[in-house]
């Protein structure tokens, strides 16, 4: 099992403080054990990651946006389990919607960026199923929305 708080301190990665919900749902809901966490954004130090890819966002900066949400997951995560990353067992299905134009194909590549972080971090348990898809548009013109699902100690 991996130590998370070890990795992301090697890494030099500072997670970013749990985001509040903005509407009538709550950031992360424990049944079991299993950990649902919902769609996180690409806010960074207050600044939302926005574009559309195959239009003016490159699938560069589209990793960059889902890096991004998978750092947000995490904190949710953290937060979750109270700090205590022995909890987290695996990662079992990161969900992600790539802001993206008709004829743009490259969702898996964009959704790359959070899958790669969560290996980089969690290692052999970070490896995980994952859906990946193109919408017309996110929420505050996001570039790339994920959601996760962790299989938890209880």
């Amino acid at each position: 099992m991996p130590n998370i708080a070890e990795r992301l301190q090697k890494l030099n990665v500072t997670l970013p403080q749990p985001v509040t919900p903005i509407a009538n749902y709550v950031p992360y809901v424990i049944s079991g054990n299993t950990l649902y966490i919902s769609g996180q954004l690409p806010n960074v130090n207050g600044q939302m990651l926005k574009g559309c890819l195959g239009k003016e966002t490159s699938i560069e900066q589209g990793q960059e946006a889902a890096k991004a949400c998978a750092m947000h997951i995490l904190a949710q995560a953290g937060a979750a389990v109270n700090g205590d990353w022995t909890r987290i067992v695996r990662l079992i299905k990161l969900g992600g919607f790539v802001a993206s134009t008709a004829d743009f194909f490259d969702h898996p590549k964009v959704i790359n960026g959070a899958s790669d972080f969560m290996v980089e971090v969690m290692g052999e348990v970070g490896k995980h199923a994952r859906f990946a898809l193109g919408v017309s548009a996110l929420p505050f013109g996001a570039a790339v929305e994920i959601d996760a699902i962790f299989e938890i100690r209880a």
